[in-house]
């Protein structure tokens, strides 16, 4: 006989997670499910031990930027105090069974199990059934695309995951994706003295972002050694048990230790149940509306509704969520249009809303304002690492930012008075009145609206 509660989570990523619990807090019965880690991709291989490597990557490059600057230094990289951290500090902080007891404190149940939609507001979890009055969460992420390349199947390829877990680093490494984790990945093992070359089967990496934060990215990552062969597929792999050799479809062929396939994250739901509520299981993502709703009854958060693969969108859901179903009168709506992102390279690219492509594809009159870090006083005075721009989307009928970049040292925090002017729609006029501290690589920004 099914157990009566009034909400199922299944899925305890960072979204899953966050939901169940405040959901609990307000006083409902939850039950949360999940087969693996509760905490999810972010803290034990994505956000938080990938930020790890990154920063001792950054001191390395730092470090080499000391001659001509202050003196001399050289630096001996080593990976070991890396790895360790990476298994202390972030296992320490980011534990499954602590986020297992905080979740049960707060008066969640919780499962380790894999749960199966068994009729609507129905779930299955091991040999126990749940009917939720209120509805179902989903909040199941993604996991990694493994493209159908022959044979790659069977091969002991890297995803994020062995590349994070890594002990010991190889000689050389070939890399399969020219998006953010494939860039980051790349340019803390080059820095860490790995001979790397990426594999992008489209014209330029970031394919996704500004042509300039392409060039930008591709240029640094191959000052510090990698090397890039782009607008091209892999067609097939060989491994002869001490490295892989990766034949492209120009005929040419490149070889490497250890492979990374870095080609994509995709979500897996065939097996879930979604036919109970009409939704092909086979589904790229979970279609939702402004209150985050699959269907009647089922919410949706997180990477599976294909919105951005971010922690910031799965949290930002996960509130949308809880206030709907607790029935909130001022509950919010999801808007997405300034949806912020970094690809923590070094310098950081942050880019929000939409590039000067999606704009002008939109039927919007753009304007674009754009000018170099290395050209403001700050970046002048930082000398050594400072390539970077900011990059300016304007419709121009409204005069506000529709989109912006922010590539540079601290890209990223910069980015946060664009995501401002974006998400707010502050009128570009207004943006040129303001008084930018002096000398302050977000200064720029102003410098970027005199070109308007």
């Amino acid at each position: 006989m099914a157990e009566q509660v009034d909400v199922v989570v299944i899925g305890l990523g960072v979204g899953g997670e966050e939901a169940s619990g405040r959901l609990a807090e307000a006083g409902l019965n939850v039950v949360g499910i999940d087969p693996r880690l509760v905490g999810g991709e972010c803290p034990y291989w994505g956000c938080i031990p990938s930020k790890m490597m990154i920063r001792a990557a950054n001191l390395i490059a730092e470090t080499r930027r000391v001659d001509g600057m202050a003196g001399t230094a050289t630096v001996q990289p080593d990976w070991a105090p890396v790895a360790k951290r990476i298994r202390d500090e972030a296992t320490d902080n980011w534990n499954d069974q602590v986020a297992v007891d905080r979740l049960v404190k707060k008066g969640v149940t919780f499962l380790r199990e894999r749960a199966t939609i068994t009729g609507p507001r129905r779930v299955k979890a091991g040999d126990r059934e749940f009917d939720a009055s209120r509805g179902i969460i989903i909040a199941t992420g993604t996991v990694p695309v493994i493209p159908p390349i022959e044979g790659l199947a069977g091969t002991p390829y890297w995803t994020n995951h062995e590349a994070i877990e890594a002990d010991t680093l190889p000689a050389s490494i070939v890399v399969l994706g020219g998006g953010a984790i494939g860039l980051e990945l790349t340019q803390v093992f080059a820095r860490f003295g790995v001979d790397v070359t990426v594999v992008e089967a489209s014209e330029r990496v970031l394919a996704m972002e500004e042509p300039e934060s392409s060039d930008l990215a591709k240029e640094v990552l191959e000052k510090d050694g990698v090397t890039f062969r782009t607008g091209v597929h892999a067609k097939s792999v060989k491994y002869d048990g001490a490295g892989f050799t990766v034949s492209l479809e120009d005929g040419s062929t490149v070889t490497g230790e250890k492979l990374l396939v870095a080609t994509g994250r995709r979500i897996d739901t065939l097996t879930l149940g979604l036919d109970q509520f009409g939704i092909a299981p086979d589904v790229r993502r979970l279609l939702v509306d402004e209150h985050v709703r699959a269907a009647d009854g089922v919410w949706a958060i997180g990477d599976v509704t294909g919105v951005g693969a971010f922690t910031h969108t799965a949290m930002y859901q996960a509130n949308i969520a809880v206030f709907d179903i607790l029935g909130a009168e001022d509950a919010p709506v999801a808007s997405y249009h300034a949806m912020p992102r970094v690809t923590f390279t070094d310098p950081e690219i942050g880019a929000v809303g939409q590039t000067e492509q999606q704009a002008r594809e939109a039927g919007l009159d753009v304007k674009i304002g754009i000018t170099q870090i290395p050209a403001s006083s700050r970046g002048w005075i930082h000398k050594a690492g400072n390539e970077g721009f900011i990059k300016l989307v304007v419709d121009n009928d409204r005069g506000v930012l529709v989109g912006a970049t922010s590539a540079g040292p601290m890209g990223g925090e910069v980015l946060s008075a664009l995501a401002v002017a974006v998400h707010a729609a502050v009128p570009v006029h207004s943006l040129q009145q303001m008084i930018y501290a002096y000398p302050t690589f977000h200064r720029a920004i102003g410098d970027a609206l005199r070109q308007l």
